[in-house]
């Protein structure tokens, strides 16, 4: 007697043989598992829900697709005129670049043209001034010594009064600390001794080496100087102040010196 075991594997191996030539065992298969399988009706109708929500789902994302490119289509469309516009203004700032470049250059052609300019004008105020310098000192000079020449005669021919133009070397540098020539103008009246210093201009310090001067005169002569003064017409403040202090008679005018 055969066990259930091998009748199970009989079954195994021929049913599938039997169910392709034997119609009644298809028959008996069928009708023995017709209640496992859905039925043709509700197979195609289920597969026809499938297909169903398929076409919708599709139809769906074809929709968002639409809506998605025509959002895409209309940011390329704001893209193309944005970088049509920074297009534009690189082109405005290029242009504005090159007028920048061209006003840079005009305005360091007119720097160096006025730099040249104003060394120009430098060179020619130097030279201005040091014309301008040297006629004054040269003036100065002649007007001292017309001055001089001209007290002298008046005063020579007028009163009786020698007048001297005293020269004299300072070997000790007492006058100008070092040793130089000493030059003073010395009126000489009835026996009294006047030293007179005429400048076209005199400061402090020319009234300093004035009364230097005059020690010098007195140490180097041993004569005794009754009157120092200063004719000129342009005595400064500070000046004034000094000669008081040191004895030194000041007079702007000539015609104001009393003998």
């Amino acid at each position: 007697m055969q066990s259930m075991r091998e009748i199970k594997d009989i079954i195994k191996s021929e049913l599938p043989r039997m169910m392709e030539t034997d119609p009644e065992i298809r028959e008996f298969i069928f009708k023995i598992t017709r209640d496992l399988y859905a039925g043709r009706q509700e197979t195609e109708s289920r597969f026809d829900r499938i297909l169903n929500e398929l076409q919708r789902d599709r139809e769906a994302n074809d929709r968002k697709w639409e809506e998605q490119a025509k959002r895409w289509e209309a940011n390329d469309r704001k893209w193309l005129e944005q970088a049509k516009r920074w297009e534009a203004n690189d082109r405005k700032w290029l242009e504005q670049t090159k007028k920048w470049e061209a006003n840079d250059r005009k305005w360091e052609e007119n720097q160096k043209e006025i730099r040249s300019l104003i060394k120009s004008v430098e060179a020619l105020s130097r030279k201005h001034d040091s014309s301008i310098g040297a006629l004054g000192a040269r003036w100065g000079l002649y007007s001292e010594a017309t001055f001089r020449n001209g007290l002298k005669a008046i005063l020579e021919d007028t009163f009786e009064v020698k007048v001297e133009r005293y020269h004299g070397y300072d070997h000790q540098g007492m006058v100008f600390g070092r040793p130089d020539q000493v030059e003073l103008d010395v009126i000489i009246a009835n026996g009294t001794v006047i030293l007179c210093e005429i400048k076209s201009s005199i400061d402090k310090a020319g009234m300093y080496i004035f009364d230097r001067k005059k020690e010098f005169y007195v140490q180097k002569h041993g004569r005794k100087v009754d009157r120092a003064m200063v004719i000129s017409p342009m005595i400064d403040d500070k000046a004034y102040a000094l000669a008081k202090d040191l004895g030194i008679e000041t007079y702007s005018y000539a015609d104001g010196v009393q003998l």
